[in-house]
């Protein structure tokens, strides 16, 4: 059984930064892709970045892009997501998840096409 463990939230000030980490059972590169998605309460979940493990290519959403890295240590089979300049909206629960099938083109999954997910890890942005 496929295992994905997060660790590294908690709560920081606005403009503060924290590293979030994922941990899998297995290698990531037997997976197609490791995306990062987030839940604020009352919300749905919702896509953060994306890494195709074919090229490494990262993707990442419109309100992130600039602020967020996503980074992978395949030795250690983990992936990262750094967060800078974080903002109250950026609040929320922290999930990573894994898929095995390929898509056309190298792109990031849907939610829905994404077979393992970990237990989350909560994020607070607040002063």
């Amino acid at each position: 059984q496929v295992q994905l463990v997060e660790s590294g939230g908690g709560l920081v000030q606005p403009g503060g930064s924290l590293s979030l980490s994922c941990v899998t059972s297995g290698k990531i590169t037997d997976f197609y892709a490791i995306g990062w998605f987030r839940q604020a309460p009352g919300a749905q979940r919702g896509g953060v970045s994306c890494v195709v493990n074919a090229d490494g290519h990262v993707a990442y959403a419109d309100p992130v892009r600039g602020r967020f890295t996503m980074s992978r240590d395949i030795a250690k089979n983990t992936v990262y997501l750094q967060m800078n300049g974080l903002k109250p909206e950026d609040t929320g629960v922290y999930y990573c998840a894994a898929a095995k099938f390929p898509e056309a083109d190298n792109v990031c999954p849907e939610i829905y096409d994404y077979d393992y997910w970990g237990q989350g890890t909560q994020v607070t942005v607040s002063s």
